[in-house]
């Protein structure tokens, strides 16, 4: 798949699973998903790479109900209506990262994921966005669990 969604953001790289290429699993998504994913890339992600200076990784972005099923998550998860993205930014802390989204940024969902504190390259943090009733809800996952807030 070819487009862009935003001035530094593809839809090949929303699009791009390892795990739908390996399983034959069709990762299409629909118009309305594309718009999403451009409001996500608009809303959120450009204004990361803006503050940061430097490209934000797409680790796991768009993700068909099937290919959710696949990697051990929900058909109803925000991945599968094309408004959430896991990514890093190679060379700043994944923290220091969700503590400036978390202070500057609209978003439904902020999650800091599978971060050691010390450890600045570890984790992930995964982002949606909507364009209606934001929870502004921020969470950090470690061990299998769930915790409010940025915890570090």
């Amino acid at each position: 798949m070819t487009g862009k969604l935003s001035p530094h953001f593809s839809l090949a790289e929303f699009t791009k699973s390892d795990t739908a290429q390996r399983q034959n699993i069709a990762n299409v998504p629909s118009t309305v998903q594309i718009a999403a994913m451009s409001l996500l890339c608009h809303r959120v992600l450009e204004p990361v790479r803006a503050h940061f200076g430097k490209p934000v990784r797409i680790t796991s972005g768009f993700r068909s109900p099937k290919l959710c099923v696949a990697v051990g998550s929900s058909m109803n998860s925000q991945h599968a209506k094309g408004e959430a993205a896991d990514f890093e930014i190679s060379g700043v802390d994944n923290l220091t990262v969700a503590r400036w989204m978390r202070d500057h940024l609209p978003f439904d969902q902020l999650i800091l994921e599978n971060y050691v504190q010390g450890q600045p390259n570890s984790g992930w943090i995964h982002v949606s966005y909507r364009e209606s009733r934001l929870r502004k809800e921020v969470l950090t996952y470690t061990r299998r669990a769930y915790f409010k807030g940025l915890l570090a």
